[in-house]
């Protein structure tokens, strides 16, 4: 060469040597599933066909059960509808365990005519129609019958006429009889004075209704005894079961003097 500088002899494969000695780079690591990511969702179940028989019978049975439900209901609302409109009973017992005796009324009609001639007799001599020939008396106990002994009245208690009364008005209210009041306190003021301890002195008939025997108010409440509420209640019970109001009871009071 003209250089002059000397040419160096290459030898075959020198370049590969080159390469294979330098260092390579480590090859990158294989990717990782980050954690967000979701799992695949499950294969879908194949669906089966939409009415099967045991559906159908299911169905069916469902809705023939509302529909038989719905139908009691209308039915029943439209029966309430079309009834009269009744006003609370307070009763809760049955009247008709009352009953009407031949021999209880026979009682009533002679101690009405025993009280009628001793008024009369009273007249005749001068004395106050209310007094010793008073119809009412009041005993020292509360009389027995039908099982129950005679009782002691509560100690320290007494009548309370006044107050009676004013129940009295309440549960006739409550009967729906509010405006045949006059005729039911007039009934009971000439029977009892609405005294729940009054017994009659020629029949025995006993509390504010005058039950006889007083044991038939047992029906009402077994504290008939001394309670004028049980008395009030089971009087109600008597005169809507004979008479069906209070002013059918003291029109029969008026005409034959007792009820």
């Amino acid at each position: 060469m003209s250089s002059g500088q000397p040419v160096r002899e290459r030898r075959p494969g020198a370049r590969r040597a080159r390469r294979a000695a330098s260092p390579t780079t480590p090859p990158p690591p294989p990717s990782q599933p980050r954690l967000s990511e979701e799992p695949p969702p499950p294969p879908k179940r194949p669906r089966g066909p939409l009415f099967t028989p045991k559906r159908v019978v299911i169905t069916g049975v469902t809705v023939a059960l509302i529909a038989g439900f719905t139908t009691f209901l209308v039915r029943t609302a439209i029966e309430n509808a079309n009834q009269p409109k009744t006003p609370l009973d307070i009763l809760g017992f049955n009247p008709d365990i009352i009953g009407n005796d031949p021999r209880i009324d026979a009682l009533k009609a002679d101690a009405a005519s025993a009280m009628q001639e001793s008024k009369l007799a009273g007249g005749r001599e001068g004395r106050k129609p209310f007094g010793p020939d008073d119809n009412v008396e009041i005993p020292k106990e509360a009389p027995g019958g039908g099982g129950f002994l005679p009782a002691d009245f509560p100690p320290g208690s007494s009548p309370d006429p006044g107050s009676n009364k004013a129940l009295g008005k309440q549960m006739n209210a409550a009967m729906g009889w509010e405006s045949e009041w006059g005729c039911l306190e007039k009934l009971w003021d000439k029977e009892s004075h609405w005294n729940e301890r009054a017994m009659n002195r020629y029949s025995g008939a006993y509390g504010i209704p005058q039950s006889l025997p007083g044991s038939k108010m047992a029906s009402a409440g077994s504290d008939w005894q001394t309670n004028p509420a049980t008395q009030i209640k089971w009087g109600l019970g008597y005169i809507k079961g004979r008479y069906g109001s209070p002013c059918g009871a003291w029109g029969h009071s008026q005409r034959v003097g007792w009820y």
